[in-house]
Parts: structure tokens; sequence; C-alpha cells
């Protein structure tokens, strides 16, 4: 069984905006109020967070569920993606936790929080594993009572900028794509679940537009759909939902998928 948990479902602004006063943001449903892309999938007792935003600590003190954290999945180095790593340290409390993310990506880790690789840590720093993975060659998560679960890294372009998304199973997350390569569509055959993003109706230089979230959706043809990383352009939550096919939805922080 795989529960899938929607931690945040907004862009790197986050919903509201600061010094914003449109409808949007002004909003009084929970529906509107979204912190920064995250999600915690949870694979048999295998627990997988992915990506750890700023917005990290507040998420999970909200969901309420400590536990071991068996796998970070990094789809990019940006900040609203990994400015959370440091609040990983209480969960260190059960294991070291096994970052995993491209070459490049871990070295950009290591130079932006370098206390937490030094080779003489000091008490209280996270205790964090860079394990370095490739797109296309699968992976397995291990948990301490020696479940496994396998991970298909997937290449996306987030504008000009290569970064990945995830395949678990039956569920792909997929976030910050604006493209992807033609050569990966076939490894998203077959999918119960898509997690995309989505992050306004106008084009972007480097984030899908809904328009063009809606023609890959056509063409991955999954069963169901949930967008993510949306701004406050998208519109109210309870207006835009009604625009979507009945297969289709948008994600809103907290959502469980039972898959």
């Amino acid at each position: 069984m795989m529960k899938i948990t929607i931690l945040g479902s907004g862009t790197s602004t986050g919903v509201p905006e600061v010094g914003c006063t449109c409808p949007v943001c002004r909003s009084r449903d929970p529906r509107d109020k979204r912190s920064r892309c995250s999600g915690l999938v949870d694979v048999d007792g295998v627990r997988i967070l992915i990506d750890c935003g700023p917005d990290f600590r507040e998420q999970m003190l909200r969901l309420d569920d400590f536990g071991p954290i068996d796998a970070v999945l990094v789809t990019h180095e940006h900040y609203d993606h990994v400015g959370g790593l440091d609040d990983l340290r209480p969960y260190c409390r059960f294991k070291d936790v096994p970052v995993y993310a491209e070459a490049y990506m871990a070295q950009r880790l290591r130079e932006r929080i370098p206390y937490c690789f030094f080779e003489n840590l000091y008490p209280g720093v996270p205790r964090i594993t860079l394990n370095e993975v490739t797109p296309d060659e699968p992976f397995f998560v291990t948990n301490a009572e020696g479940k496994r679960v396998e991970v298909l890294p997937i290449r996306v372009m987030h504008g000009k900028l290569p970064i990945l998304g995830y395949r678990i199973g039956k569920m792909a997350w997929i976030t910050d794509m604006l493209t992807m390569p033609e050569s990966e569509y076939a490894l998203l055959k077959g999918l119960d679940v898509l997690v995309m993003n989505a992050l306004r109706p106008q084009p972007h230089m480097s984030h899908q537009s809904l328009e063009e979230a809606l023609e890959n959706v056509k063409r991955i043809a999954p069963r169901e759909t949930w967008f993510v990383h949306m701004s406050h352009h998208i519109g109210l939550h309870a207006d835009a939902e009604k625009l979507l096919p009945p297969h289709v939805h948008f994600a809103t922080d907290g959502l469980v998928i039972n898959l």
C-alpha cells in the first residue's frame, strides 16, 4: 500500500505571497494556503520525503506523524526545495538520513551547508548521507526492517536546468518542469497517480503553464493527476478546480492520496 501526503502544494513564494492583496492571497479558504512544494510517500512502512523546503518544519508539525525518514529525494538545488534540510535534525534520532541527488546537486548541497559534511561534526548537526543518483537508473530505499522500495529518477527540464522527477511504483512526482526529453515519456507509462507542477494559466520561462500541464496529462495518461507548485495566479481553488477534467485535481496542503 502507498500513502502520498502532499506536505506543500505551492510555488517558491508560497500562497499567500508576502505583500500581495489579490483575492487568492486574501482568501480565507484553507485550500488557498499553499506552503512550498514537498511530499511524503509511505510504501508499506518505507517513508520517503520528496524535497525538503523551508516550510518543512511547519509541515511536519502539522502532519503530527513523527517517524523515521528512510530517504530524501531531491529534485533540484533551488532553495524552495532544499531550504529545510537542516530541520532533519530530529529525524536523526532514528538513524542517519540518506539524501539522494544528482552529482551536481550533491556538490551544491556540500557548498550550501558544508557544516553537515565535515569529517568531525559538532553536536546537533543533522547527520545526512549524500547518495548520488543518475537519471533512468533505478535504486532502492530500505527501512530499518529491511523492506525495499525501488525508485526511478527521471530527467526533466526546469527551463534550461536539468532536474529530476521520481517514479515510485505506479506513482510519479514531477515538479518545476517546463519540458521533458522525448525518451522519458516511456518511463511514465501505466501510472495510477501523477503529481505534477502547474504554475499558472500564463506561460512561464521555466515552469509549465496550466495548459501545458494538461497537455502532458493527456500524453502520459495516468488514472489520476494532482497538480502542485501552484502560484496565486492559478486563481481561487474553489473556482479553478471546476475548470479541470474529472480525473485531474489541484492538490492542497495536507492532502492524502491512497494507492
